[in-house]
């Protein structure tokens, strides 16, 4: 297997690289009928597009998805359709700089996979990352459009903001105030201080990681024990993004220090009485709100001095140029929630099918 393909039932494949003609994404199982809002996938991408001003990356792409198969409009409609056969997506690059990137086709960047993927593929592909680089996470925003809609009709909604942003946290959490920051951060005052602290470290020419807490409505009975539980695989949905390096569920780690007696969420005539949980029991969703956390990392690039070797194995000194942000926050937010919609369309269609198979013995 490959590993760029993501889902059982509602199946996504990535492909393109970072400065290649166009990246994009292929979905197979969609169903048909489903009713597409072009202008709101835009929206969504319009959302995790670079260039948008501030201390994000400079480069500027439209990021417009062009859909070139898998939808009609049908005669008298004004929208277009799923036909249920493969949605084909496609974002093309109009401003890829790989000259950019010319002085590193000998050297390792640090925190890059620039060594991993020499080592997995023989091929030393510098243009900004290539596979690996976070552009192709647009395809990812994509294809989780596309299975917004499908959630939407089944009233599943998923929204994630950031919760922490280079030692910065929220304190209050008013999740209608979002929208009114460039870092979705529901915290009016903790928006402002993250603010003095990007411009603080983009002054010394570093870097910063933060934390994204993801929620989502969902009914219950979602998830395929043992190996395919809902946590499990939206964890590895979120750990596929290549910034994140850590997911909490509900509580988290801070189980670690709770009594048995304080992480039980009790459960009363009307339902659960906490979310300890996450909304998840037994790796099947409960019917409460599903909450994930996300630990990103500090952007690699940065333009001071780090040491490293070159494909000699000699030591040299690099400062990484081009054109690269801050923090992965807040363009990351859209592809968190992309990736937790394409996994509960995953399991929602999974557990239609099962419900039809039951039906069927009946």
């Amino acid at each position: 297997m490959a590993g760029n393909t993501f889902g059982e039932a509602f199946k996504v494949t990535t492909w393109g690289e970072s400065h290649g003609t166009a990246i994009g994404a292929v979905i197979d199982g969609c169903p048909p009928g489903l009713l597409i809002d072009q202008e709101d996938i835009n929206r969504e991408m319009a959302r995790r597009r670079p260039g948008q001003g501030g201390a994000s990356s400079p480069r500027k792409e439209p990021d417009r998805v062009e859909i070139l198969s898998g939808i009609f409009t049908p005669q008298g409609e004004e929208m277009p359709r799923t036909t249920g056969t493969p949605i084909s997506l496609a974002i093309f690059n109009k401003d890829a700089h790989s000259k950019s990137y010319d002085d590193l086709r000998e050297i390792f960047r640090p925190g890059h996979g620039d060594k991993t993927y020499l080592a997995k593929y023989g091929i030393r592909d510098h243009r900004g990352g290539g596979r690996a680089s976070a552009r192709e996470t647009a395809a990812r925003v994509a294809a989780g459009a596309i299975a917004k809609q499908l959630l939407k009709r089944h009233g599943i909604e998923v929204c994630a903001y950031t919760l922490a942003l280079g030692g910065v946290r929220i304190r209050t959490c008013d999740l209608s105030t979002i929208l009114d920051n460039r870092f979705f951060c529901p915290d009016p005052v903790a928006a402002r201080q993250m603010e003095a602290r990007v411009s603080e470290v983009h002054a010394q020419g570093d870097t910063l990681g933060g934390i994204v807490e993801i929620r989502a409505t969902c009914p219950e009975g979602l998830g395929e024990p043992v190996f395919d539980k809902l946590d499990a695989s939206l964890a590895h949905a979120l750990m596929s993004i290549g910034a994140v390096k850590g997911v909490e569920i509900g509580a988290g780690f801070a189980v670690a220090d709770m009594l048995g007696s304080e992480n039980n969420d009790a459960i009363g005539p009307g339902g659960f009485l906490g979310n300890n949980a996450g909304g998840m029991l037994a790796g099947i969703s409960n019917g409460e709100e599903v909450v994930i956390r996300v630990a990103v990392k500090p952007i690699p690039s940065i333009s001071r001095e780090q040491k490293t070797v070159n494909l000699a194995n000699e030591e040299v000194a690099i400062r990484v140029g081009g054109r690269h942000d801050i923090s992965a926050i807040p363009r990351i937010i859209p592809v968190c929630e992309a990736m937790v919609r394409l996994t509960l369309a995953d399991f929602l269609l999974r557990d239609m099918a099962v419900r039809r198979n039951m039906q069927a013995w009946i």
